[in-house]
């Protein structure tokens, strides 16, 4: 059985964006990944200005009012039961 994305080691040498989906896929999901990973959100975040904290926000939020429904995102993103 295949894992899923976020299931699989992250090697970050096997980040690569552009050859097909599949690869931009799983690209993806190890780059946000390492991008959330706690050492990286202390380091980066008191960094931000007010603005990008605001642009960073405003981005995702349109990303899963674009892409996930009312359900998936109280399940998914709040971690809501039913």
């Amino acid at each position: 059985m295949e894992r899923s994305l976020t299931q699989k080691k992250i090697n970050p040498t096997e980040m690569c964006f552009g050859l097909n989906r599949e690869t931009d896929e799983r690209s993806l999901a190890a780059f946000l990944q390492l991008f959330v990973a706690p050492a990286m959100l202390e380091a980066l975040i008191p960094r931000l200005s007010d603005e990008d904290i605001d642009a960073t926000v405003d981005f995702l939020t349109r990303l899963m009012k674009k892409h996930l429904q009312e359900e998936e995102y109280h399940t998914l993103f709040l971690n809501e039961d039913k």
